[in-house]
């Protein structure tokens, strides 16, 4: 992976390019994550991909531009990105927040998209109950505390039969939060708040679609699963069986046959 910056439009960006042959597949990274949550993963792919992963603009290492990070500024962002390395068309896999780049990328410029993967994401705009606690996250992280979010968001993504397991990697999304900027997380709690609802723009969109989602997921429970995939029967869907908010990690194995196959980059290599 070759690591440098670019310029995607007027915003500096942090990106990891595999520069490998194959289908394009750039992936996401979630809140209070940064492109380092796909260590470990990427080396399922890049055999039969190139892969780009990348920090979104107020996370990880890339500038925060402004207090509100819009889905749609980042979006843009990505497409940006991509032009700059030369990349017409790609499948975009959106992992939680970054499924809500992916939407307003599928909505802006469908065009450039092969297939777009939700992630443990949905189209969903928040309730009010969810804008509010996102409101109350803004308030402790303004308040100095951050470290509040570190000691408790990291586990709580991974099903409860798997943190023993994987204690390094929830350490690990500890640490990113720490190295985060804090008015990168405010920029982009804000625009999380502000999203709007895409059901009906995926419904609608020509872009082929994947929905990947964890039946031991605490954020994206079976029943709003079940009622996402009941509202979106021209999605196809992967449900993992073993895996919570964190697929990816969970089950990388099961995650990376499937991208890949959606790719259309063949079967998946052993990591």
């Amino acid at each position: 992976m070759t690591e440098k910056f670019i310029l995607a439009g007027a915003t500096p960006l942090h990106i990891c390019d595999s520069q490998s042959d194959g289908p394009c597949i750039v992936l996401l990274h979630g809140y209070l994550e940064s492109m380092l949550v796909w260590d470990d993963f990427v080396p399922y792919l890049y055999k039969r991909a190139r892969v780009v992963t990348l920090d979104l603009p107020g996370h990880g290492i890339s500038v925060v531009q402004g207090r509100c990070h819009s889905m749609e500024f980042l979006a843009d962002t990505v497409a940006d990105a991509l032009t700059a390395l030369g990349v017409e068309r790609f499948t975009v896999v959106g992992h939680s927040m970054g499924g809500y780049v992916a939407l307003a990328l599928a909505e802006r410029h469908p065009e450039r998209l092969e297939g777009l993967v939700l992630l443990h994401s949905t189209p969903n705009a928040d309730s009010p109950e969810k804008a509010e606690a996102r409101r109350r996250e803004i308030a402790i992280v303004e308040a100095g505390k951050k470290d509040l979010l570190a000691r408790s968001a990291p586990a709580a993504g991974f099903a409860e039969e798997n943190r023993a397991r994987l204690r390094d990697a929830i350490e690990d999304l500890a640490e990113q939060v720490f190295i985060t900027e804090d008015a990168g997380i405010v920029a982009l709690l804000n625009g999380m708040i502000e999203r709007k609802d895409r059901n009906e723009m995926l419904r609608r969109s020509p872009v082929r679609q994947l929905f990947i989602l964890g039946d031991r997921d605490g954020y994206i429970t079976p029943e709003v699963a079940e009622r996402m995939i009941a509202a979106h029967p021209q999605a196809e869907v992967l449900r993992l069986g073993h895996a919570g908010h964190m697929g990816f990690l969970e089950e990388p194995a099961a995650v990376a046959e499937a991208l890949l196959r959606f790719a259309g980059a063949g079967a998946a290599p052993e990591a």
